[in-house]
C-alpha cells in the first residue's frame, strides 16, 4: 500500500476534518457557555464581576479544546464517513479499488494534523492560559495578593510577610472535614524599611479547624552584622491567610506541562509525598495522541455498514457511544492503577490496545 497522498485521500481527509471542526466548535461552545453560566454564583464575591467571569471563561478555552478534542474527533470522523457512506461515495471509492485500510489511513493522517496541534497546545498555551484564569479568578474573589509562579510554586502576601510554598494539597480528615497542607514553605518577613528581617523555612504548613501549624521549622533572624538561627519541631503560626483561597490558588496537575509534571513527580518522590495524581496526568499526556487515533480507527469500520442506511442521529449516537465508552474505560483503568498502585503506563496502554483489537476484529468481520 503506497502512502503517497492521492486525490481521494485529500477528499476523505478534507471531509473528515470539516466535520470534526464543526463538532469540535459546537462542543467547545456548549462547554464554555455552561462554564460561564456556572460562574454566575461567584459574581459579587469580593470584587469578582461578570467581566471577570467572561475573561476567566475565555482563558480556559485552550484547555477545554484539548480535553474535548478526542470526543470531537470520533464523533466528527463518524459523521464525515457516514455522510460519504450515505451518498454511496465510499462504495464508489471501494469500486475503484480503494481498500478499507487505505480509507482508515486517510482518516488517521487527517486527524493526526489536529492531534499534533492539540499536543503543542497542551504543553504551551493551555497551561499558561489556565494559570492566568486561576490567578484572575482567585485574586478577584478573595481580594488577596496571590499568584501561582510557573517554576516556584504558590506565592501569597499578608502585610509585610510573603509566603512561598512549592506544592500542596487538600486532605480529608478523620471527622470528614478537610485540611490544607503546604509543603516546602518559606516565609519572608520584611521590616518597615523593606529589608529582610526574618526568613522562616518549614517542611510543611498545615491548616485545620485549630488554625495554622508549622512543622520542622527553622527561623533565620537577620541583624545588622549577624544571623541568628532557631529551630522547632512544631509551632503555631498566627496568620490570617485564607486557606480556601490558597487551596484554590494551587496549581492542578492537569494545568501543568509534561516537564513541570515530571519535576513535580520527582520532587514528591524525593520528599516521600503522594505523586499518583501527577503520574496519572503525566502518562495521560503521553498517551493522548495514541488514544485519539485508536478511538477513531476503532469507529471507522462502522462507516462500511452500519452508517450507510442511518441518518445523522444514528451517526451522532454511535460516535457519542464510542467516545463515552472509551473515556469510561480509560477512567476505570486509571483509577484502578491509583488504587492498586500498578504502573500507569499499563493503565493507559490497555484502552487504546483494546480499541485497536476491536477495530481489527471489525475490519475482518466486515470483510
Amino acid at each position: 500500500m503506497k502512502l503517497t497522498p492521492r486525490i481521494h485521500d485529500l477528499y476523505i481527509g478534507r471531509t473528515v476534518l470539516l466535520t470534526v471542526l464543526v463538532v469540535w466548535m459546537v462542543l467547545l461552545g456548549l462547554d464554555a457557555t455552561l462554564a460561564l453560566s456556572g460562574e454566575a454564583k461567584n459574581i459579587g464575591t469580593g470584587s469578582y464581576t461578570f467581566g471577570h467571569a467572561v475573561a476567566w471563561a475565555a482563558y480556559t478555552v485552550p484547555r477545554r479544546a484539548y480535553t474535548l478534542f478526542p470526543m470531537a474527533a470520533v464523533i466528527g470522523a463518524l459523521m464525515g464517513l457516514g455522510q460519504l457512506a450515505a451518498t454511496s461515495e465510499l462504495t464508489a471509492l471501494r469500486a475503484l479499488g480503494l481498500s478499507r485500510r487505505r480509507i482508515a489511513v486517510s482518516v488517521a493522517i487527517a486527524l493526526s494534523l489536529l492531534t499534533v496541534v492539540m499536543v503543542v497546545n497542551g504543553e504551551t498555551l493551555s497551561p499558561w492560559a489556565q494559570n492566568r484564569a486561576d490567578v484572575l479568578k482567585n485574586s478577584a474573589r478573595w481580594n488577596t495578593d496571590m499568584a501561582m509562579a510557573r517554576y516556584s510554586g504558590l506565592w501569597a502576601r499578608e502585610g509585610d510577610s510573603f509566603l512561598n510554598a512549592q506544592t500542596g494539597e487538600e486532605q480529608l480528615t478523620s471527622d470528614g472535614g478537610t485540611r490544607l497542607v503546604l509543603h516546602d514553605v518559606r516565609l519572608y518577613q520584611l521590616d518597615p524599611d523593606g529589608r529582610l528581617e526574618t526568613l522562616t523555612h518549614a517542611q510543611s504548613a498545615r491548616h485545620d479547624a485549630d488554625g495554622w501549624v508549622l512543622e520542622n521549622v527553622r527561623h533565620d533572624h537577620f541583624g545588622e552584622r549577624s544571623v541568628t538561627r532557631t529551630t522547632a519541631e512544631s509551632e503555631p503560626w498566627d496568620s490570617r491567610l485564607d486557606a480556601t483561597a490558597l487551596a484554590a490558588g494551587l496549581a492542578k496537575p492537569r494545568n501543568l506541562s509534561v516537564a513541570e509534571l515530571r519535576t513535580s513527580i520527582e520532587y514528591r518522590r524525593r520528599n516521600g509525598l503522594d505523586a499518583r495524581d501527577y503520574e496519572d496526568t503525566y502518562w495521560g499526556r503521553w498517551f493522548y495522541p495514541l488514544n485519539v487515533l485508536a478511538l477513531c480507527l476503532a469507529a471507522v469500520p462502522f462507516a462500511f455498514g452500519s452508517l450507510r442506511s442511518g441518518g445523522m442521529g444514528k451517526r451522532l449516537f454511535i460516535g457519542m457511544l464510542f467516545a463515552l465508552g472509551f473515556l469510561l474505560l480509560q477512567m476505570f483503568f486509571s483509577r484502578m492503577a491509583g488504587a492498586l498502585k500498578f504502573d500507569y503506563r499499563i493503565a493507559y496502554a490497555l484502552p487504546p490496545v483494546l480499541m485497536l483489537l476491536i477495530s481489527h476484529w471489525l475490519f475482518r468481520r466486515r470483510r
